[in-house]
């Protein structure tokens, strides 16, 4: 069992950056692989990006390649996305999200926050 909160949203200007960070707590942390999600009402979760538990291996959705970066710290139990050059568009409840394998599809993940918010103002 693994318990993931979410914290570092807020309310930022278009252009301003944002770390997110994800603490985890449970068995085994370490060797789960870490998602980020996001969600806008009326809207699908969609994958933003995810991180292997070795740190080996980073996949980004073409939306925020180049502008996030996800990273872990294994032995402090957290998982960060640092956002760069935020977009009105990249506005969701960001979530995130642990699973045993490197998938990027909702359903693959049993392991969810709570979410935290980000606005991003034009």
């Amino acid at each position: 069992q693994v318990q993931l909160v979410e914290s570092g949203g807020g309310l930022v200007q278009a252009g301003d950056s944002l770390r997110l960070s994800c603490a985890a707590s449970g068995r085994a942390f370490s060797y789960y692989y870490v998602a980020w999600f996001r969600q806008t009402p009326g809207k699908e979760r969609e994958f933003v990006s995810t991180i292997s538990w070795n740190d080996d291996s980073t996949y980004y959705a073409d939306s925020v390649k180049g502008r996030f970066t996800i990273s872990r710290a294994n032995a402090k139990n957290m998982v960060y996305l640092q956002m760069n050059s935020l977009k009105p568009e990249d506005t969701a409840l960001y979530y995130c999200a642990a699973s045993r394998s490197l998938v990027t599809t909702v359903d693959s993940y049993p392991y969810w926050g709570q979410g935290t918010q980000v606005t991003v103002s034009s």
